[in-house]
């Protein structure tokens, strides 16, 4: 139990400091926001680089990894449709931005600084094969789910996908796995003033993340309809882990650590872009802002317990 604390604590402590410097004002939102934007566009851009362009991936089976968590995803994906339709009673508008609360975890504030520490550097190939996919996936899928569900009065559908797709060829930690993948499959050593560069940018990356979530969850707060954030807090924390467990122990027999991460990441709390496309739809938003909140309070404990699990199990 020690040994979990030492995990967890940590992590959180560092997202309760950055509350409380955002609560009473000894940073400013505009410290903040710089904060954030140096974490996800240079510095966890940078860790990033640095894992795709010199880990090891031999036994960390991405094409098993892919399964199981997007498998999880896809999964829930359906139950969350249908919890929507048949026990929340909401249209089905609704849907695609409560199962966007319900799949769409906060893989790069918390996962990479949880992973680990939980599991080791080791970790850090297999987060980066999810996180490589990881928002367009999702936001492709909400999008084309809002576009069958509203027919034709919303946006067409190929520009909504022509819009994801220029922002995310725009996304730093996109474009940084990218160029490291290109640079990995040329061959070509990096100079070694590159790589101790990128080392102490990536360093600043995790400790950044946390202050800028603990700054960023003083705009969010804990409201909404109680059987939809209910409903989404259970899926994301309890049920997609759980399915992802199943997929990627059982049925997919992936690596340790790659299965520990795979079960990991699908039990991170609601991240701030499922909140961002509740309010582009205009759709359960204020739930949205509770399992934001909420669900990463909660996932002290959750996240604890799972690390727990798995440690005792293997």
């Amino acid at each position: 139990m020690i040994d979990i604390l030492t995990i967890i604590a940590p992590v959180f402590g560092i997202i309760a400091l950055g509350l409380g410097t955002a609560r009473t004002g000894y940073l400013s939102d505009t410290a903040g926001q710089g904060i954030a934007d140096f974490a996800f566009n240079i510095a966890i851009p940078a860790l990033l680089f640095r894992t795709v362009l010199l880990a090891r991936f031999d036994g960390v089976a991405p094409f098993g990894i892919l399964a199981s968590f997007f498998g999880a995803a896809a999964i829930v994906w359906v139950l969350t449709t249908l919890i929507t339709a048949f026990v929340l009673r909401r249209p089905a508008l609704d849907a695609p931005a409560i199962a966007m609360c319900a799949v769409f975890g906060n893989t790069v504030m918390l996962g990479l600084p949880i992973g680990v520490a939980a599991f080791g550097p080791e970790a850090l190939a297999p987060i980066s094969v999810i996180l490589g996919i990881h928002a367009p996936v999702f936001l492709v899928s909400a999008t084309v789910h809002s576009a069958v569900v509203d027919g034709r009065n919303g946006e067409p559908l190929g520009r909504a996908l022509l819009g994801i797709g220029r922002k995310l060829v725009r996304q730093p930690i996109i474009l940084a796995i990218m160029i490291a993948t290109v640079w990995r499959a040329a061959g070509v050593p990096a100079p070694g003033p590159v790589l101790k560069m990128v080392d102490m940018l990536a360093m600043a990356g995790v400790p950044a993340a946390l202050v800028a979530l603990g700054m960023s969850l003083r705009t969010f707060v804990i409201k909404g309809d109680t059987a939809t954030l209910s409903a989404m807090l259970v899926l994301k924390l309890l049920a997609m882990p759980a399915i992802a467990a199943g997929l990627a122990g059982p049925v997919l027999h992936l690596p340790k650590v790659s299965a520990e991460v795979v079960v990991l990441m699908a039990a991170l709390p609601a991240g701030a872009n499922a909140y961002l496309f509740s309010v582009k739809s205009g759709r359960a938003m204020n739930s949205a802002s509770g399992a934001v909140a909420l669900g990463t309070a909660l996932s002290a404990i959750t996240l604890a317990a799972l690390i727990l699990a798995l440690k005792a199990y293997a």
